[in-house]
């Protein structure tokens, strides 16, 4: 499976000296990027495979830079990416040749903070940790939690619609955003949805959140703020085959627990993790849980109780309930740690797909029979409460046919995915990794209806090209 992209517009290429002019009386001088040098800083995103250079890049301080920047390219019929931290592991902010990046990255503040109604408004470019921190000193916090939430950005998340570990408790960004500020292409600034829990009329705000920057630039969101739990403590529990920790993530969801973490590592991303982190995990079982709980003391201990409990049920064979905050870091340390853990020793591609917790024990065994089919490796580190696989899938680009045997694996298993009554992302979104899939699960009157509601919002389909739909299925408004 090879990537394609649309040729470049020869028209667009010729006027890029008259395109940074007209970007040039808009912004800061700083704001605007035009060297080679500096523009090759955004040529990528977290999918480092794929690379194209930008025509310029542009970062705003404001809402009202973002929409003269906007009006303009718009009215050039200039293509625009949006970008926040760059981090998307499915290309959902590679640029194009012929396209100018519009970052948020500049807009980073926290405008206000509501705790009485439990709300912060704050411009797109921050990060989740760094809205955790502002609202911590009064016991609150923000809960969707990627992995890369010390550099991700709310307007990625917004994208994207983001998870994390804790979003089996707390839901994904789509359930923790109340209203977002957005800059049309034509430079209209609308605001939709507030400081309440829903909004009158047509949910628009749940079509923005993973829209993937098709619609628009959110400039601003209100977000949910929550009351932190009184504490929080986590078990690992070992298994002897992932079959068995895959039955036993489905029984614990069986028994209406909802811990605010059910993670799952296999053997494989076990002994990466400990040679990294040295976290202290079982290195003599085949899979592993880390379930976390919260609440009181005694409801805490009620929790794990009940859990090892259904563990012992399903053939657990190690089992550590953490007795401190110390052990607690411990056993998350690892978990944290895996991606970049796993990036130290081999190249990697990271899937998406989410399935019903029934089917884990299926797919796990399937996904293993795929990778091994093309002579590679898998590392399955996942959200295994809602059923969030992240398959890493091991190989070396200096070998020749590696890439693409990894890439034709993650298509496997992608419709893998789908075939078992799942979807093909969980989080990571569509991107460019997985529009050329979207037929596998949508027929083409469910893509022309997507494909209308985006065109209503970008007719000349300026903003963010060549991602999330087929390259041959784009429609006229």
């Amino acid at each position: 499976m090879s990537i394609a992209f649309p040729a470049p517009d020869p028209a667009i290429l010729a006027r890029r000296d008259e395109i940074l002019a007209g970007l040039a009386r808009l912004v800061h001088p700083e704001a605007l990027i035009a060297s080679e040098d500096e523009r090759r800083a955004f040529e990528t995103d977290g999918l480092t495979a794929y690379r194209k250079l930008p025509l310029a890049v542009v970062l705003p301080s404001s809402t009202a830079e973002v929409s003269a920047v906007m009006r303009y390219l718009g009215e050039q019929g200039v293509k625009v990416v949006p970008r926040g931290a760059g981090t998307s592991l499915a290309g959902g902010a590679i640029p194009q040749e012929d396209a100018v990046v519009v970052g948020v990255s500049k807009m980073a503040r926290v405008l206000e903070v509501d705790f009485e109604n439990r709300t912060a408004r704050v411009e797109a470019g921050i990060t989740n940790l760094a809205i955790s921190a502002a609202v911590s000193h009064e016991g609150f916090f923000y809960a969707p939690d990627p992995s890369s939430q010390l550099a991700c950005t709310i307007a990625g998340n917004i994208g994207m619609n983001s998870g994390g570990a804790h979003c089996l408790k707390y839901g994904v960004t789509t359930n923790n955003i109340l209203g977002v500020t957005m800059v049309l292409l034509d430079g209209t600034v609308v605001e939709i949805g507030g400081q309440h829990l829903d909004s009158p009329g047509l949910d628009l705000l749940g079509l923005i959140v993973g829209s993937e920057g098709q619609l628009g630039i959110v400039t601003e969101a209100t977000v949910r703020i929550l009351r932190a739990a009184e504490g929080a403590r986590p078990a690992l529990l070992g298994f002897p085959s992932a079959e068995d920790a895959g039955a036993c993530v489905a029984a614990i969801i069986g028994e209406g627990l909802v811990p605010v973490a059910l993670e799952y590592m296999d053997k494989v991303a076990i002994e990466i993790t400990e040679g990294f982190a040295q976290a202290g995990y079982p290195l003599d079982v085949e899979a592993m849980l880390i379930v976390e709980v919260e609440g009181s003391d005694a409801e805490i201990d009620e929790q794990l109780r009940r859990v090892v409990a259904i563990a012992e049920r399903h053939k657990v064979s190690a089992v550590k309930v953490s007795k401190s905050e110390a052990e607690s870091a411990a056993i998350w340390k690892g978990r944290k740690a895996a991606f970049g853990a796993t990036g130290r020793i081999s190249d990697y591609i990271c899937m998406d797909g989410t399935i019903p917790t029934g089917q884990l024990p299926l797919v796990l065994r399937r996904i293993d029979e795929i990778v091994k089919r093309e002579g590679l490796k898998v590392a399955n580190v996942f959200h295994a409460g809602d059923g969030n696989l992240h398959p890493l899938i091991l190989f070396d680009i200096n070998k020749p046919g590696e890439m693409e045997k990894a890439e034709r694996a993650g298509e496997e298993i992608l419709k893998l995915c789908v075939e078992v009554g799942g979807c093909l992302t969980g989080e990571h979104g569509v991107g460019i990794e997985k529009r050329d899939l979207m037929r596998w699960q949508f027929d083409e009157a469910d893509l022309a209806q997507q494909m209308r509601i985006r065109s209503v919002f970008d007719p000349a389909w300026l903003l963010n090209p060549a991602k999330v739909f087929p390259l041959d299925g784009r429609i006229a408004a």
